[in-house]
């Protein structure tokens, strides 16, 4: 038999002196001591030392011990499968053996270590250890059971589906019924790894547990009034699921979990409330819904309300007392990352703006963002808003009693909870609450100026929820007032109180739309000031409550006052951003806005503009063809910068129309264009396909000598798997097909002799194409040619004159000498024909064409 490995007395002292250097805060130290590590790596049986420290060193200190353990557990992630032999498996051993340390800090370290491990290998290549674990479930020694099972909930943490799967010979068809046995445990810590343990393999269905559903169930009821509130939690956790995926096994016990579910939303530790609290959000989509919590919500509606209060805790985190803070800079984790959406293009519709796609309001929930921890507040306001969509009005009879008492509470914490409510119900209870609002708006607006930030903050956000109905009503009775006071909250000193403002802003706006136009002035002299004012994070949001202006109120912002005002403070911001910096897409989508509305009054700006998003969109490609070519050297780019480029291209060829042509002209775009067609990532390709229809429509002469190479690449992006990919590319060829009707029109115009003789070919499509265009310069150019081409060959017209006829009487009002080109020529089809044919030929026709053309053309 072979020796056991033992450690040389001075190495072990190296590694301990190398674990205590490493605990110092001392940079200098720190770095010495990654290198250290790097050497000792090449060493294989350095990992032997680490283990030993960790298993076998009790005269050590934990942390010291613990920490070699660590060490040891970033090594196995990195190298493991370097490990000899032999190392690896005194590892494994070791971790077996003393998995029941008597220190708590040790044995979770080993059981770490052990997940670690089995995750390297999946679990195959050490096939004794699940059955040495369950085995050393049933020792004696708390230390060791507790050990053994912390291992196992980590690895069923970890590797939940591959213990569902063949791979591995079934181990839960053992280990669930196991774990079971373990729900009566008399330590309360084994109890609540065993129903941990077990919650794993509830969302994935695994078979094991379904074979034993109903003794689970029984368990976790036998439970439900547990001491240890840790086991508490764990019992909640698990009924949440089971009513998502096994409720008709909940079904005969609804009542009785119902009951259970409202005493545990109560209960004093925040962890257990808050698990239990997730019940009501999960029932509430569930189809019983209505008819298992009727007769409950007499109970449910205080108390969820109860649970909407600021804790003291969050007052402190939020710093509830500070009602000045504008001066204080972010610090930089308080920003979160922001997702650019990708242009969807959105056929405008008759008279209509153009829509872009509905956000869904991710951001509606509640507005203490930046504890953006779920809490148990934010987890009830949430229920509530649910719960309010599922019953609608027949909440408000249990609410309305409560709702008055807080929202003129004494104490701002409860005021402020009532004003929560009012948001959590506007979009369920909106019906309902209708009659109370005209007293209610003017009592929200009064709370914007409250003496507490926090008041003031959720006011912003509950009016926002009311937008609707304060639009609805004549401007001077809330619209006025509430615009008023909110631009004054824009400039709050507080700064979650300019977010909330600012946000509930952008709401306003959407809503309101032209109904701003008068106030215009008052409000760009607001946000203006704004950009002066606000700390970084805030800047973000105003960006974004400029574009929505923009967007709202379309061309009415093009007068030189407004520009004057707005785009000086804009320009300076785009001046001082480097092209590495993220905040350039959120002023990059607001400048898209901005010159979509402007049109011509964007052109003395365009051109730094279109230059630095063409340079983005370069620079985004070269970076990407570097990081395929030499993955090791380079970082791969963030294809967003090249996304939000193209949308902003897209917004100036939109707005500026024909003048985005000498901009096109003096650049490569076309070439790179070619390329973000062809880009692996959806967005970049649905960018890429809108930007190309916009620039079709502004300057076409650009765009036609690529269409060979550019048609291919569209076909092949008409596939409904990605939708928006899809639709644009779609878009784009249609804006290309009309743009060639419309070419062929205008050669026949200056040709006819040479294009007529085709004509039987083209004039279908071409008919079908031409009458969804409204009446402009354009297709009056391409029906003078299509008319000459008639006059050199009327027989290439005969067989699809019907078409011909539904293209003229999409005319609303034609040009005088264009009106009689179509009235010659209908009469002479007429004649030609002779009336009887003609009656016959004409009966086809649909009553609205038939009317039309007998109204407009005497035929």
């Amino acid at each position: 038999c072979r020796m056991e490995w033992q450690p040389d007395e001075q190495g072990l002292q190296q590694v301990l002196q190398l674990l205590k250097d490493s605990q110092s805060p001392n940079t200098a130290t720190q770095r010495a001591v990654q290198q250290k590590l790097e050497q000792l790596n090449q060493f294989p049986d350095f990992n032997n030392y680490l283990i030993f420290v960790l298993t076998r060193l009790k005269t050590e200190d934990e942390p010291t011990r613990s920490l070699s353990g660590l060490i040891l557990k970033n090594n196995v992630k990195a190298h493991y499968q370097n490990f000899p032999a032999a190392v690896a498996d005194f590892i494994k051993q070791e971790c077996l053996n003393n998995i029941g340390d008597p220190s708590p800090l040790i044995r979770a370290t080993i059981g770490i270590l052990i997940t670690t491990i089995s995750s390297k290998g999946e679990l195959q290549t050490w096939p004794e250890l699940l059955p040495q674990l369950c085995n050393l479930l049933n020792s004696e020694d708390y230390n060791t059971c507790e050990g053994s099972f912390g291992a196992l909930q980590k690895i069923c943490e970890d590797s939940s589906e591959l213990l569902d799967s063949d791979a591995l010979n079934r181990p839960l068809n053992i280990m669930i019924p196991k774990f079971l046995q373990f729900f009566k445990h008399c330590s309360p810590k084994i109890r609540s790894h065993a129903i941990a343990c077990v919650n794993q393999f509830i969302i994935g269905r695994a078979q094991a547990l379904m074979d034993n559903i109903d003794t689970f169930i029984e368990s976790l009821f036998a439970l439900a009034a547990d001491e240890d509130s840790e086991v508490r939690k764990n019992v909640c956790r698990a009924l949440v699921m089971l009513l998502e995926v096994r409720i008709d096994r909940l079904i005969p016990h609804m009542h009785s979990i119902i009951q259970y579910m409202l005493q545990r939303t109560q209960d004093p530790d925040e962890n257990v409330s808050l698990e239990a609290c997730e019940f009501w959000l999960t029932l509430a989509e569930q189809p019983i819904c209505k008819e298992v919590l009727s007769g409950h919500l007499v109970q449910l509606i205080p108390i969820l309300v109860n649970g909407m209060k600021y804790s003291e805790i969050d007052i402190i985190l939020l710093k509830g007392d500070v009602e000045e803070d504008e001066a204080v800079p972010d610090s930089e984790q308080d920003i979160k990352p922001r997702f650019h959406k990708s242009r969807t293009v959105t056929l405008q519709h008759e008279g209509g703006e153009g829509e872009e796609g509905e956000d869904i309001d991710e951001d509606d929930d509640d507005d203490d963002d930046t504890l953006s921890d779920w809490n148990l507040r934010k987890c009830s306001a949430a229920a509530l808003d649910v719960l309010a969509n599922v019953f609608r009005d027949e909440l408000l009879p249990h609410l309305l009693p409560l709702l008055k008492g807080l929202l003129f509470h004494p104490d701002w914490v409860i005021k402020e909870s009532g004003i929560l409510v009012l948001g959590a119900i506007a979009e369920g209870c909106m019906q309902g609450m209708v009659p109370y609002l005209p007293e209610l708006i003017p009592h929200l607006i009064q709370c914007l100026c409250d003496k507490k930030a926090l008041v003031r903050s959720i006011a912003c956000w509950t009016l926002s929820r009311y937008a609707h109905w304060v639009v609805s009503q004549p401007p001077d009775s809330h619209l006025k007032p509430l615009m008023t006071e909110l631009l004054k909250r824009i400039l709050d000193g507080n700064k979650r109180v300019q977010e909330a403002a600012c946000s509930a802003f952008a709401t306003l706006e959407e809503e309101a739309c032209t109904e701003l136009v008068p106030y215009l002035s008052f409000i760009l002299d607001t946000l203006v000031f704004a950009f002066g004012k606000y700390q970084h994070k805030n800047l973000l949001i105003l960006y974004d409550a400029i574009g929505t202006l923009a967007d709202s109120v379309g061309h009415h912002l093009n007068q030189p006052e407004y520009i004057q005002k707005l785009m000086p403070p804009l320009i300076a911001k785009w001046n001082e951003l480097k092209d590495e910096d993220k905040d350039l897409f959120p002023l990059l989508e607001c400048l898209s806005s901005v010159a979509t509305a402007l049109q011509s009054g964007f052109l003395p700006y365009c051109e730094p503009v279109y230059q630095r998003c063409v340079t983005l969109v370069q620079k985004t490609l070269a970076q990407a063809m570097m990081y395929n070519q030499h993955p090791d050297q380079y970082e791969a780019p963030d294809k967003d910068f090249m996304i939000v480029a193209l949308d902003l291209l897209s917004g100036l060829a939109e707005g500026l129309g024909g003048s985005v042509e000498q901009l096109v002209a003096r650049s490569n775009i076309m070439t790179l264009l070619f390329q973000c067609m062809q880009d692996p990532m959806p967005e970049v390709r649905q960018s890429s396909f809108a930007l190309l229809g916009d620039l079709t429509k502004a300057c076409f002469p650009h765009v036609k000598p690529c269409i060979a190479e550019f048609m291919p690449i569209l076909g092949l992006n008409l596939n409904p798997e990605f939708i928006s990919v899809c639709n644009n590319a779609t878009w784009a060829i249609g804006e290309i097909a009309m743009q060639m009707a419309i070419t062929i029109g205008r050669l026949g115009y200056v040709c006819p002799q040479e294009v007529a003789p085709m004509l039987q070919q083209f004039i279908r499509p071409w008919c079908t194409s031409l009458r969804n265009i409204r009446d402009n310069e354009e297709k009056d150019s391409a029906f003078r040619g299509i008319c000459m081409m008639i006059g050199v060959n009327p027989g290439g017209v005969v067989q699809d004159f019907i078409f011909f006829c539904d293209a003229v009487a999409s005319w609303v009002s034609p040009k005088d000498d264009l009106r009689d080109m179509f009235y010659k020529i209908l009469h002479g089809f007429k004649d030609q024909v002779g009336e009887e044919n003609w009656q016959q030929f004409s009966e086809q026709f649909p009553p609205l064409l038939k009317e039309r053309l007998s109204a407009c053309y005497g035929v």
